[in-house]
């Protein structure tokens, strides 16, 4: 972290604007607890902006500066990152570090600048996770990663993975639950974003697999206590999760895009391309818009195509 600080110095800064920078790299740490990249990312990010602050209005930089910042100023230097060839998503990523870095001043009453607030992001390209293809997703629910892991936690990942293809739910709303929602029944009310809840449908072999794990689980699964653990007796961490499925598509050689997300993603899609109908995977899926299920289960163009050869009544026609 010392490194941040003295880069920061080093631009002739005065000293009130450095005490605020090493206020709001502790913020950083202890209040807000970012990862160790992303906040290095912040500050390279804030630190290249008071660098070409310092250019653009030729002098070191203040408190008075910073609170005068117009949105002129904020723009150019947009405009700066993009023409240096920073993407997108990189400058979207300036634009949250500078507002986290106001946000701090703001917060603790060293200064407020409402020209921050008239700062808008690039627009982003939303990923589409790439579903898994049937066969993928079934020898993914089939296969558990070495053997030197305790039966329980193997039987513990394949009830998550089996929830996530087999239920659409998201690795968090999995993590969320708690003993008093297990064993399942045949549909379980889940809290997704935003704590809207949703009831989705549990089949059999989900039931099963759940059941399974809860039998091998050495820790007491309470009424109010996780219904997933951790191997220190803890509330399932996401990124475990996503451990397990690493080694897993390793061992099967699957893509990087074989992620636990990609098997909710799976579960739409599949549902979708064995007839089921939007609104009801929207529901599912729990999608606040039917616009957000449309992008979600985009079905690629060669199986369109079949399905178009197939059912069209003059598919078979030949000029």
């Amino acid at each position: 972290m010392a490194k941040h600080f003295q880069s920061v110095s080093e631009l002739g800064t005065d000293k009130q604007v450095l005490n605020v920078f090493k206020g709001w790299q502790d913020w950083l740490f202890n209040e807000r607890r970012l990862s160790g990249n992303t906040r290095t990312a912040y500050l390279n990010d804030v630190e290249t902006f008071f660098y070409f602050l310092s250019k653009h209005i030729g002098s070191s930089i203040s408190m008075l500066n910073l609170q005068q910042l117009s949105i002129t100023d904020l723009r150019s230097f947009l405009a700066h990152r993009k023409r240096s060839g920073l993407s997108n998503t990189s400058m979207a990523r300036n634009v949250s570090s500078i507002r986290s870095f106001f946000y701090f001043l703001n917060k603790f009453g060293h200064l407020k600048n409402e020209a921050i607030n008239l700062l808008t992001s690039p627009k982003i390209p939303q990923a589409i996770p790439k579903a898994l293809d049937k066969d993928e997703a079934l020898s993914l629910l089939e296969t558990t990663p070495g053997t030197a892991m305790q039966p329980w936690v193997k039987s513990r990942d394949k009830a998550i993975f089996a929830l996530m293809y087999g239920c659409g739910l998201r690795i968090g709303e999995i993590i969320a639950l708690n003993g008093s929602d297990i064993p399942l029944s045949d549909a379980i009310i889940v809290n997704g974003k935003g704590n809207k809840q949703r009831l989705v449908p549990v089949i059999p072999i989900i039931r099963h697999s759940v059941a399974e794990y809860m039998s091998l689980c050495p820790f007491t699964i309470s009424k109010n206590g996780p219904a997933f653990f951790g191997v220190r007796g803890n509330r399932l961490n996401p990124g475990v999760v996503q451990r397990s499925m690493r080694a897993i598509r390793g061992s099967l050689g699957l893509p990087a895009t074989a992620t636990p997300h990609s098997l909710r993603h799976s579960f739409g899609t599949h549902l979708l391309m064995n007839g089921g109908d939007l609104r009801s995977i929207q529901e599912l899926l729990g999608h606040a818009s039917l616009s957000t299920t449309q992008r979600y289960t985009a079905i690629d163009t060669n199986y369109l195509k079949e399905v178009h050869q197939k059912f069209h009544p003059r598919a078979e026609f030949k000029e």
